[in-house]
């Protein structure tokens, strides 16, 4: 009788990439909190981040953050595709910065942080 090959176990797994989609989206988030915070706070940098001027800065917080997010995704992608993480570590870390991304959207917050 011949034994059929066995599917390689999940635990061994390369889940790098997994990985840095789940870490880069929730930088990406905090990244997009903490400039609608920044630009807030500035109205240097809120002039600087109205690339479209009828919404204001929300137009270029959000497309700052969304390239720091497809920056952030490519690089640990490139740094771990055929590693195996820490998907927990990861999983908590992200969980972190996407708890603080969703605080620093949320005015009272970002008041209390700009001193108002």
């Amino acid at each position: 009788m011949t034994q059929l090959p066995q599917p390689a176990s999940p635990a061994l797994a390369p889940n790098g990439t997994v990985a840095a989609a789940i870490l880069g989206c929730s930088l990406g988030c905090f990244a997009l909190g903490g400039l609608a915070v920044a630009a807030d706070g500035s109205k240097r940098l809120a002039g600087l981040l109205a690339f479209y001027h009828p919404t204001g800065p929300l137009s270029g917080v959000t497309s700052v953050a969304i390239a720091f997010w497809l920056l952030c995704w490519a690089v640990f992608a490139a740094r771990w595709k055929k590693k195996t993480v820490a998907l927990g570590r990861v999983s908590a870390l992200a969980s972190l910065f996407l708890l603080l991304g969703l605080l620093l959207t949320f005015p009272p917050f970002g008041d209390l942080l700009l001193g108002r």
